[in-house]
């Protein structure tokens, strides 16, 4: 669904308006700066619905998660309607397709973009896989670590995968699929890897929902490979001091053990991705096929490996 083209200019935005208390990074350094990363970013959002998260009184006060789209947006922003399962009740959610929206959703203070896994003509049927590695106690150097041993296992079932730094705590691994199994498929795909992850690594990694049964152990979470759920899309800034970015990173950045979660901001992220290409350029082009690698992980599973 496409709303009727009119003006961007129609709300007198307020470029001066800090929107980071701590650094002082105005709104109108985040529009630039969502403006300038468009073309890396829009890959990864075109088609998928958004949950977005804005903070009009900047990220001192609280802000909010919007999913409907609000009554002021223009009318030429493209949305999609969408079931919430629980209440079979249906909600329009933005769909950012062009830098002209990216901007429009910054001008309204958008601090983070969270998209689907799925896109909106196959809502059903996800082309992302994610395993969310939130270290506990805020040991970053575990998370980075477990990245690596997830890697290797998603290598042996012929799967490629990509890191992303959170920008919050921990790492997030993604594996492009190509579409065709529906959520339960995914998510049971990736619960069945992650158990066999841990019980390679009893020691230092867990599976377990319980948090009192983790005893400090690494938590793979698959729950995001589910309906309606969101990813912290790449590029996006995070709402914490000094706006870390959820950078897209490649493997052998992840191997030193120097990296951190914040490493990347908004103010410089232009400068230290100078001169380098797009880690997460090709992305798409390696989508794998899940259930081949089904069959891989069934097999490892019933070898005991």
């Amino acid at each position: 669904m496409t709303r009727r083209r009119r003006s961007l200019l129609d709300d007198g935005t307020r470029r001066d308006t800090v929107l980071f208390q701590t650094s002082g990074i105005t709104k109108g350094e985040l529009v630039d700066y969502y403006t300038r990363v468009a073309e890396r970013m829009l890959p990864h959002l075109r088609e998928r619905p958004l949950v977005l998260q804005l903070f009009p009184d900047g990220t001192d006060a609280e802000g909010f998660y919007q999913k409907q789209v609000g009554r002021h947006f223009p009318d030429w922003l493209s949305t999609v309607c969408v079931e919430l399962r629980t209440s079979r009740a249906r909600q329009e959610l933005v769909v950012c397709n062009t830098p002209e929206t990216l901007t429009y959703l910054a001008e309204q203070a958008c601090i983070a973009l969270h998209p689907w896994l799925s896109r909106r003509d196959r809502i059903d049927q996800p082309d992302r896989l994610v395993i969310d590695l939130d270290p506990p106690r805020g040991n970053f150097e575990a998370a980075r670590t477990t990245a690596l041993c997830v890697r290797a296992l998603f290598d042996e079932l012929e799967l490629a995968s990509f890191p992303k730094l959170t920008g919050a705590r921990g790492v997030h691994v993604v594996v492009p699929l190509q579409r065709g199994a529906d959520f339960a498929r995914v998510r049971a795909f990736a619960r069945s890897a992650m158990e066999l992850l841990a019980a390679r690594y009893p020691a230092a990694l867990t599976t377990e929902l319980d948090m009192n049964e983790r005893r400090g152990r690494l938590y793979l979470d698959t729950a995001r490979n589910a309906y309606a759920q969101t990813d912290i899309a790449p590029w996006s800034v995070r709402p914490l001091p000094d706006a870390p970015v959820a950078a897209p990173v490649r493997w052998r950045d992840l191997e030193h053990p120097g990296i951190g979660p914040h490493d990347y901001t908004l103010r410089n992220l232009f400068r230290r991705m100078a001169r380098r290409s797009d880690p997460w350029g090709d992305l798409d082009k390696q989508a794998g096929s899940l259930e081949a690698a089904h069959e891989r992980l069934a097999q490892r599973v019933g070898a005991g490996l």
